[in-house]
């Protein structure tokens, strides 16, 4: 069911669970390219943390349409849908965010796979369409 609500305080719980979204972008020739990543909410904001030169962060920076699902990891039958775009994307406190995302994800007080010379980043995504069950 559509919300009008967008990021309504049971969405924001909902994402601020332990929850694996997958987030779909589109490749250069329009096919679809998901991957799992983990999400935090700013403002009006999911946010997404990645590494410059990914895949993602190619196909994002072409096309700022993304969308976004999950499943809640108490119970498998609460789900969450969201389209959305992309209208931020900076290093601007990606190295913080990463370490804060391994907190709530892996209770590490640091990111453990950080790459020799990666350049982290966030993508702001607000999201246009959400829609759960149930």
């Amino acid at each position: 069911m559509p919300r009008t609500d967008i990021l309504a305080p049971d969405i924001r719980e909902f994402l601020a669970t332990r929850v694996f979204a997958h987030l779909a972008t589109r490749m250069e020739d329009g096919s679809p390219q998901v991957s799992p990543v983990w999400v935090e909410t700013e403002d009006d904001f999911i946010v997404v943390n990645s590494a410059v030169g990914r895949i993602k962060d190619r196909n994002i920076r072409r096309d700022p349409r993304v969308a976004l699902s999950a499943v809640h990891p108490d119970d498998p039958y609460r789900c969450l849908m969201i389209r959305g775009r992309v209208e931020r994307i900076t290093e601007t406190g990606a190295e913080e965010g990463i370490d804060r995302l391994a907190r709530k994800y892996t209770g590490a007080d640091r990111y453990q796979w950080r790459r020799a010379g990666e350049v982290r980043v966030l993508y702001s995504i607000r999201p246009t369409h959400v829609a759960t069950i149930p």
